[in-house]
This record gives structure tokens, C-alpha cells and sequence, in this order.
């Protein structure tokens, strides 16, 4: 089964986000978000938009919609600004917190991004915005560059294409394949990625003094809390809305 993901166009209609010399960050947000939901469509994911016109819909709407959805991911896309034109130039993307799948998918996007030609500005925790907030899925907020610095909109507009393709890639890497694999794969379902080792261990003891078989698997610089064994998708998928359910942030793996 194919893993659904919201493409959020950063505001719309009577909000037109930042402005720079006559250019609407909301018109750039819909164009490269139409462009990166369509490339993930092509590779068989489910795409839910939470807006493919020039619309306003409140923040704390398009969080309803995306849960309405029943959606695996949450992906929404703006252009960056500051006080001064010309000051800053590249790409972050912000997390309500930087742990787990959103973490990761954040690192993905970005480091895709750098390969276009963004400085890669890094993760961001903000905990103040309501499409990460109120979201009940892993969620990222991604500012494609400066709108008010003359070189990030020359790499937007230039690069546009690899630019839209780069964030698709960056999402995939994380999200994985879209089908149901074949037979003879394990599934486990993926609830924390740490950097230290004993965050890892808290989880754990966490999740088996709640009744799952968890173990942890080292994964690079990182540590990986991983629940159950499974070889059927649809008992891996169970698990993982049980998890959801407790407020984990979960990713499906194969072992």
C-alpha cells in the first residue's frame, strides 16, 4: 500500500507571505509544491494537496485537513525571508522537533537541496507553528531559499526542475518504496533515531514497559529504537497506528 503524503502550498489568497520587488512567496510555494507533488505521484505515492489554486485557508485548517486525510507525512513548502535583502541565502527546513522521522526527513530534504546549489542552512526546531503543531503525522516545514536575496531566487528559478525533484528524492529516501514488497520481507516499525545512545535506551525501556518488542539498531552515527518483527505489512501497519495512537512518530522498515 502506497504512503500518502499532504503537500502543503505555504499560504494563499489574501496571505500572500513575504514579498520582494513585486514577487509573492505564496506563488512560488504553489508552483514548487504542484511540481513536487507531481513527481511523487509519477513514483506511486498518494498525493493530498491542501491547495492547488490561489486559495487562503488558515493554518489550523490546513492541519485538519491533513489529518482528515489520514496521511503518513506532511510536507509544507515556503520561501524564506529577513529583515534586510541580500543578507542570508539558503535552505532549512523547521520541525516542531528535531527527533525521530521528521528529523530525519528534514535532514534528507535538505542535504538533497545542497546538491542543487543551497547553502544547506540546517534543522530548525519551532514549536509555535500550528502545521507542525497540530499535524498527527510527521511533519516538516522546508523554506526553499531566501525570497529577498537576489542568488536564492536566481538558484530557484534556474534550477527549478532539479529543485522539485531533490525534495520528491529527499522525501523517498526516508519514506522508502511504495508498494507492499515481496514475499519474505521482515517490517518493523521505526520510532526514534538518536544521536546518543542513552536517549536510545529510554525509549526502549519505554516501549517494552508498554508490551512491544523493541530493539535498538545501530545505523550509521545514529541509534534506531525498532518495535516488533514482522512479516506481514498489514500486522506491521497495525502496530505502527498503535504506536501513533501512544503519540510516537513512526516510520516503516525493512529489516
Amino acid at each position: 500500500m502506497a504512503a500518502t503524503i499532504v503537500i502543503d502550498a505555504g499560504h494563499g489568497g489574501s496571505d500572500g507571505g513575504a514579498v520582494y520587488n513585486g514577487r509573492l512567496e505564496k506563488d512560488d510555494n504553489l508552483r514548487l509544491a504542484l511540481a513536487v507533488g507531481n513527481r511523487l505521484e509519477q513514483a506511486g505515492y498518494n498525493v493530498v494537496y491542501t491547495r492547488t489554486e490561489d486559495v487562503f485557508d488558515s493554518v489550523n485548517e490546513k492541519a485538519r485537513i491533513a489529518n482528515r486525510s489520514g496521511a503518513d507525512y506532511f510536507v509544507s513548502i515556503h520561501r524564506n525571508s529577513s529583515p534586510y535583502p541580500n543578507t542570508y541565502s539558503g535552505v532549512e527546513t523547521l520541525v516542531y522537533s528535531d527527533s525521530g522521522v521528521r528529523g530525519e526527513l528534514a535532514r534528507s530534504v535538505n542535504e538533497e537541496l545542497e546538491k542543487v546549489g543551497f547553502n544547506n542552512l540546517g534543522v530548525q526546531e519551532r514549536t509555535n507553528l500550528a502545521v507542525l503543531r497540530r499535524t498527527q503525522m510527521p511533519a516538516i516545514l522546508i523554506e526553499a531559499g531566501f525570497l529577498n536575496t537576489d542568488a536564492d531566487n536566481r538558484t530557484f528559478d534556474e534550477n527549478f526542475d532539479s529543485i522539485a525533484s531533490a525534495i520528491a528524492t529527499g522525501i523517498e529516501n526516508v519514506v522508502g518504496g511504495t508498494g507492499d514488497g515481496g514475499s519474505g520481507n521482515v517490517y518493523r516499525v521505526q520510532t526514534g533515531l538518536f544521536r546518543r545512545f542513552g536517549n536510545a535506551q529510554f525509549m526502549l525501556q519505554e516501549l517494552v514497559e508498554k508490551g512491544f518488542e523493541a530493539e535498538i539498531v545501530e545505523s550509521g552515527e545514529y541509534f534506531a529504537v525498532q518495535v516488533g518483527n514482522f512479516t506481514s505489512l498489514d500486522e506491521a501497519r497495525n502496530a505502527q497506528n498503535q504506536l501513533r495512537n501512544l503519540g510516537y512518530d513512526t516510520l516503516l522498515v525493512t529489516a
